[in-house]
């Protein structure tokens, strides 16, 4: 019985504690409360007058230039699309606003800015080197890395 209750205890403490964790890795008391809605409103709330780049049914994309900076704004018809778009955006490194079914790509310093707008979250990525193949006889880095990066994200 002593056992049972000592493991309850436990158990208890580990559960408080992985409360207090992910409270604690959530958006910054500082930030506001966070945006939703179009592009058009969340860019608006940004101060930003968007200059549309992608209008397609999965998502919608437009550069801003503000006082913060330059940075892009994208809007997403699903979290689960959303979520891909990321995963894939970690290959190119970068620092992104996260809000829900939409994103904000830009420098760091420009996306801690439009976070005190917007709210949300920054993940920030490094990018990923590709590996080189055995044939190759290169280490994989240097010229050519950066050919075709950026399309779509940033």
């Amino acid at each position: 019985m002593l056992m049972r209750t000592r493991r309850t205890a436990t158990v208890a403490a580990l559960l408080l504690a992985t409360t207090v964790a992910v409270t604690a890795c959530q958006a910054a008391p500082d930030a506001p409360e966070e945006a939703s809605g179009s592009l058009e409103q969340i860019a608006e709330r940004a101060g930003c007058a968007p200059d549309l780049q992608t209008d397609a049914a999965e998502l919608r994309q437009a550069q801003c230039a503000t006082d913060d900076g330059k940075y892009v704004l994208t809007t997403f018809a699903t979290d689960r699309g959303q979520r891909e778009w990321l995963n894939e955006s970690k290959d190119y490194g970068g620092s992104y606003l996260v809000g829900r079914k939409w994103t904000v790509s830009g420098d760091a310093g420009t996306v801690e800015q439009v976070r005190e707008r917007l709210g949300g979250r920054i993940e920030t990525t490094e990018p990923h080197a590709p590996h080189a193949s055995p044939s190759s006889g290169s280490s994989g880095h240097g010229s050519g890395h950066e050919s075709g990066h950026g399309s779509g994200h940033h």
